[in-house]
């Protein structure tokens, strides 16, 4: 493949990931809804230790699980802002 064919491929993917984590705020934001009904905390470092090692599970590569920890890292400090929306 040429590097124009690559940068489409990630142009694709680029949309597929967009659009996920939208889909995961919105989840986010009914989370921090109900949070917020029940005066419960929007930080829960035990939840974001368990997506952790969820994602470091299932990790095939090439990004490494330290790589791929700071990715979730800054998505999750998102989520929690998202959550704390009123």
């Amino acid at each position: 493949m040429e590097i124009a064919d690559w940068r489409k491929q990630i142009d694709e993917l680029d949309e597929q990931i967009t659009f996920l984590l939208n889909k995961r705020a919105a989840c986010a934001v009914e989370i921090g809804k109900l949070k917020q009904a029940n005066a419960a905390a929007v930080y829960e470092p035990q939840r974001e230790q368990k997506v952790y090692e969820h994602v470091t599970a299932i990790n095939p590569g090439p990004l490494t699980n330290a790589e791929l920890d700071d990715i979730y890292q800054r998505i999750m400090d998102v989520m929690r802002a998202k959550q704390r929306v009123k």
